[in-house]
């Protein structure tokens, strides 16, 4: 079997904008702005997180109703951009030949809470009230109902690293020959729940995010939702290897080694047939937690060893995205490798700059120096979750 899988498609619907053209620039820039602070968010202060703005996102069809909530409005803003490719998709194949596979962690869960709320005060939950919209087979179904499909169709939800580890379910697929395409992505929405949730864990920054610093003090959180349509054959941009593991070493916290970590980049560098010194860029997990990024550091340096990569966590520009931000970091990853990123430039890694002394000191890009490289063929990029569920992404040109 060819492990080799093209990527035909894209959509997007990030802070850092909805299209290749404006969210390409403001990835390489290293620009923050759609950081901003809310307060509507954690119960007892404001915090720090990666927007989408409401005013940019396209309206669920009345047809479709039923999935009406924020969540499924920010898919529906990415998934539009595939109609055309979709529908003819459909003419060529069948409905039955194109799955979809999605992964996220909140689907509609602030719709919830908000009708919980209207609930409190008026003794009924508003009509427009569906508990469906906080399933978490709602977004797949809603694009599976969205684009009149009949194949395969569910949604991946383990933690952060959801939306990656559809890939490897679409590759299954495509394999197995139950599908000819298949629409992968992610989607998250911010809500009271999850971000209340981490600051309980103390894992929510009090400020901005600094990933691998001595002074990081935990994550801020963000929204979002990338699609990609994956089908067997060539394209400029090919999903050239995949790695997952279990290590199952604690609910919350990271094997200290990063021993699961270690396994899923290892298992993406075997499948894609390349050597860890062929990895030109890492787009790292980079959470800035205390424990994740002293873990990461001890993976890549264990994985990597003298020919570290350059390396960069992209969670400064966007919020980390939770059960989207696999899908949104390999949309960024697409970008990179795309005829549009004709300088090679990287993605720089937004911090303090303050190397903790007790973690591996990594390759991180500067935003002083980053003219571009001389090559960019092959980029890996990084997803672990809780309870040591990895993943790891190995993407590249065509002609690689």
């Amino acid at each position: 079997m060819n492990s080799r899988i093209a990527i035909t498609h894209i959509g997007l619907c990030t802070p850092l904008g909805n299209s290749p053209e404006e969210v390409l620039p403001r990835l390489i820039s290293g620009d923050i702005s759609a950081m901003q602070w809310r307060d509507n968010l954690l119960f007892d202060a404001p915090t720090l997180v990666g927007c989408v703005d409401d005013k940019r996102l396209i309206e669920i069809a009345d047809r479709l109703s039923l999935f009406a909530c924020r969540n499924n409005r920010l898919l529906n803003t990415a998934a539009q951009q595939l109609v055309p490719a979709i529908e003819q998709a459909k003419k060529r194949l069948g409905a039955d030949r194109i799955g979809v596979i999605l992964g996220t962690s909140t689907s509609g869960i602030s719709k919830g809470e908000a009708a919980l709320k209207y609930q409190l005060e008026h003794g009924h939950f508003p009509p427009s009230y569906h508990y469906s919209q906080q399933e978490l087979g709602s977004p797949s179904d809603y694009l599976k109902q969205l684009f009149e499909l009949s194949g395969p169709c569910y949604t991946v939800s383990t933690a952060c690293s959801s939306s990656a580890k559809v890939f490897a379910s679409a590759q299954r697929l495509l394999n197995a020959n139950m599908c000819d395409m298949v629409i992968v992505g992610g989607v998250d929405s911010l809500c009271q729940l999850t971000v209340n949730g981490f600051a309980a864990l103390e894992s929510v920054s009090k400020g901005h995010c600094n990933p691998f610093s001595r002074h990081r003090d935990g994550i801020n959180i963000g929204e979002g939702a990338a699609l990609f349509t994956l089908e067997r054959g060539q394209s400029d941009v090919m999903l050239a290897g995949i790695g997952e593991s279990a290590d199952a070493h604690h609910i919350s916290a990271p094997h200290p080694q990063g021993l699961g970590a270690i396994a899923a980049m290892q298992q993406a560098l075997t499948e894609a047939n390349i050597t860890a010194k062929q990895i030109d860029y890492l787009n790292l997990h980079g959470t800035a937690t205390p424990k994740n990024d002293a873990m990461e550091s001890r993976a890549v340096t264990a994985v990597f060893g003298h020919s570290l990569p350059a390396c960069s966590s992209t969670k400064p520009l966007t919020g980390h995205t939770l059960g989207a931000a696999g899908a949104i970091e390999a949309a960024f990853c697409y970008l990179l490798l795309s005829p549009l990123n004709h300088d090679k430039r990287l993605p720089p890694h937004i911090w303090d700059g303050q190397q903790d002394a007790n973690d591996p000191n990594i390759a991180l890009v500067s935003a002083n120096n980053n003219s571009g490289l001389n090559q960019l063929n092959f980029i890996m990029s990084n997803s672990f979750a809780f309870g040591g569920s990895n993943a790891s992404l190995i993407f590249c040109r065509k002609d690689a």
